[in-house]
């Protein structure tokens, strides 16, 4: 009988697992193909061959959606762009290893990337929420490690704390993805390097 729950169970999961790539797969082809604006939740919900009331067990609205489809995979990226930084390297060497990863992956889908970094602003609720934020506080946290350990080389000033600094880096690194991701055919490499400069001129400052 244990076992036989056990399958069932197992059986339950792997449906629901299938039921949720089944959604992230017609969101994602609906927005690229249409726009986020113009698919709607039901011809999504049609797409992925479920009813309406199941697709709202897995996101709420469309912004939702979009996050869906990108959480599983930023985790993932978020864990190789982490594990990037070279230890003992220069901040700045590290920080570019470390956001280089998220750049040449939203090369990858960039009509999907926009409508990410569009939508992320004040996403605060949702089903996918939770999940997106953990993500990007590990992110911060990261960053976070590495400029405790470049303040406790004298490579920087203890004058503010690591967890400010890197939330100024993390806003930089936001706002210059957004500014590249806009480009007709956004190209990682002078997305990277224009990041490293604006980084370098955080670091330096522009006093003579």
């Amino acid at each position: 009988m244990g076992s036989d729950r056990k399958s069932a169970a197992g059986l339950r999961e792997r449906k629901k697992l299938a039921t949720r790539d089944r959604i992230r797969a017609a969101a994602a082809e609906l927005f690229a193909r249409r726009g986020y604006g113009a698919a709607t939740m039901r011809q999504i919900a049609q797409r992925a061959h479920v009813g309406l009331g199941t697709l709202f067990n897995y996101a709420e609205d469309k912004r939702d959606l979009v996050f869906l489809i990108f959480n599983e995979e930023l985790n993932a990226v978020t864990d190789t762009a982490l594990a990037s930084a070279r230890p003992g390297a220069p901040l700045l060497e590290q920080l570019t290893a470390v956001f280089r990863v998220h750049y040449r992956w939203l090369a990858t889908q960039p009509a999907l990337a926009r409508i990410l970094l569009q939508e992320l602003t004040f996403y605060s609720s949702g089903k996918q929420a939770a999940t997106f934020h953990a993500i990007r506080k590990r992110l911060i946290d990261g960053v976070e490690e590495l400029v405790k350990t470049a303040q406790n080389r004298g490579d920087l000033r203890k004058t503010e704390s690591a967890a400010l600094i890197a939330r100024y880096i993390f806003f930089v690194y936001s706002a210059s993805l957004r500014w590249w991701i806009a480009a007709q055919h956004p190209d990682p490499a002078r997305g990277i390097a224009d990041l490293r400069r604006l980084l370098k001129l955080q670091f330096t400052g522009l006093q003579k």
